[in-house]
């Protein structure tokens, strides 16, 4: 049978496509598992040599889910760690790892994150881009930050059971704002519906958990 690659894939060099089939066949051995790849925005200029994927499962109110970059690092801004991690405002100024969450049928959710540094924050909106409001009820943001020369991981593990009922069903957007050092801004997720990139789009919350 034929390996269908998604087309950010296609794109890229031979090494980085190795690297894409290694991770995918480490996560088809986690139960559970909703596997995802992200896509830069489209544009006319030449594509950046990175792969970025992951995972999400959920069990009940926990929520688990792994960022991995694979490429040329060198090429992209990444805070370095912070001997003292906090909540903080505008993190997606530089390369961010964010995920949003929302309930069916309903405008509210919320946008999570997460700097290389440590620096986290959670937002609260009552409907497309209105009412954003500190998600005082998240007080941490608990994940790990793993960095070698070609590679980046994020494990994050939360509970939500202050903020979503444990049975809530979830609609789930998975992003990344990369920052590049010759100060170009891409844009990932799972799919980009509108003419431009816009993260809080409810018809871009893919995952459903």
């Amino acid at each position: 049978m034929q390996e269908v690659l998604p087309p950010v894939v296609q794109d890229m060099s031979k090494k980085t496509i190795g690297v894409y089939r290694r991770l995918s066949a480490v996560n088809s051995q986690i139960p559970n598992c909703v596997k995802f790849s992200l896509q830069p925005f489209p544009t006319t200029k030449p594509q950046p040599d990175l792969l970025l994927t992951g995972n999400i499962t959920r069990n009940g109110s926990q929520i688990n889910l792994q960022y991995i970059l694979k490429g040329d690092l060198t090429t992209i801004t990444i805070p370095p760690p912070s001997d003292t991690p906090l909540r903080k405002d505008g993190l997606w100024t530089d390369t961010c790892f964010e995920f949003f969450l929302g309930i069916p049928n309903s405008p509210q959710y919320w946008e999570f994150n997460l700097s290389s540094a440590g620096h986290w924050n959670v937002y609260r909106f009552d409907d497309y881009r209105q009412g954003m409001q500190t998600e005082t009820a998240c007080a941490t943001l608990p994940f790990h930050v793993q960095q070698q020369a070609d590679s980046l991981a994020i494990n994050l593990s939360v509970d939500l059971a202050t903020i979503i009922p444990v049975n809530q069903p979830l609609e789930v957007a998975i992003t990344t704002v990369i920052k590049h050092k010759d100060c170009e801004i891409t844009y990932w997720a799972l799919t980009h519906p509108g003419t431009e990139a816009d993260f809080h789009r409810r018809d871009s919350f893919l995952v459903e958990i």
